[in-house]
């Protein structure tokens, strides 16, 4: 798309407001249309006509093109972010209220009522139990997810293309089928209890193709000049990848592990089947039923009292900065370092 001036600039920006003002007048006086989404789609549609009309007066027809075109990217991100926007003050405006409370981050749920007050009560066994099941599954899959990359990306083959086959097909596998095969094998097979550890081994499952393949995206990057340098210098096949490829990575890798992880920390249906669900303190993975954060959302918001779900979205809340903070130090790992090009 071609740059715009300032001036093209607030042409624009006039042409959103009266957009948004037209928008109003259609919606609120009328049209019986009203609420936020025939609002918004009013509104699209008024603004891209504007600028359409406003770039036919003084511009050709590939001018006209380009500004709607460039209208409609930012608008759709525009939209994007007021979602995303929206969605987060939702949920912490409904769990507002548990969230100040410091008891909510330091105690669990052990002899406390659904209709207890919120100076009562925490989510610290969730909170734990999702950092115990999560701990286990990243220490199960970085040492296979990135093996297994490191296979498909220096080994290659026929295999290793049947393996790629395969991990591409597991990163859209359902959580609840990931649940399901950890609770036949493990529990009904195995006899192993419901606990932790089998709730790790079923975010493993989840995590391990997400893991594989985002780290077979980063070692593919990898310019082979530097494996053949290593190489010419008379280094091994694994010594050049321990000491060159692996290095040179790291930053990727770590962000194919963070992703892997904002992936299962997240998932509830896994843990449902495995975990059992828990008021209490419980630091021991194989002792029994152990609670976890979605685990907590998903049971607290079906008891339909008001102050059970809004702990429910104060847990919410929680869970959903651990995430976004999880995706921020993704990208900041993926920045290339200042001086490498």
């Amino acid at each position: 798309m071609r740059s715009t001036t300032a001036e093209q600039r607030f042409v624009q920006l006039g042409a959103w407001l009266a957009a948004v003002a037209l928008a109003w007048l259609v919606t609120d006086r009328l049209l019986p249309w009203d609420g936020a989404v025939a609002f918004t789609l009013t509104t699209f549609v008024l603004g891209l006509v504007i600028v359409g009309l406003l770039t036919a007066v003084v511009g050709t027809g590939p001018e006209v093109v380009d500004r709607v075109m460039s209208a409609v990217v930012h608008a759709a991100v525009v939209l994007l972010g007021l979602a995303l926007l929206s969605t987060v003050l939702f949920i912490f405006l409904r769990g507002r209220e548990a969230l100040f409370h410091v008891n909510f981050f330091t105690h669990d749920m052990e002899g406390v009522g659904p209709r207890d007050p919120f100076t009562r009560g925490g989510i610290l066994h969730a909170i734990v139990g999702s950092l115990i099941q999560v701990g286990i599954a990243v220490a199960i899959t970085i040492p296979l997810g990135i093996g297994t990359a490191i296979y498909m990306t220096e080994v290659g083959g026929r295999l290793a293309r049947i393996v790629r086959t395969v991990v591409e097909a597991m990163t859209a596998l359902p959580s609840i089928v990931a649940g399901l095969f950890i609770y036949t094998v493990a529990i009904v097979t195995l006899g192993l209890p419901s606990s932790g550890l089998a709730a790790a081994l079923a975010l493993a499952v989840m995590m391990l193709p997400i893991i594989a393949r985002a780290s077979d995206v980063v070692l593919r990057v990898v310019p082979g000049s530097l494996r053949e340098a290593s190489l010419a210098l008379g280094a091994s096949r694994w010594r050049t990848v321990w000491h060159v490829v692996l290095p040179t990575a790291r930053p990727g890798l770590a962000t194919a592990v963070i992703l892997g992880v904002a992936r299962g920390i997240g998932e509830t249906s896994p843990v449902l089947l495995t975990s059992g669900s828990a008021t209490f303190l419980v630091t021991n993975p194989t002792g029994g039923v152990m609670n976890s954060l979605p685990l907590y959302i998903y049971s607290t918001v079906r008891s339909g009292e008001p102050l059970e779900i809004a702990r429910a979205f104060a847990a919410a809340s929680v869970l959903l900065g651990l995430v976004l903070t999880l995706f921020v130090v993704a990208r900041l790992l993926a920045r290339p370092r200042k001086g490498t090009r």
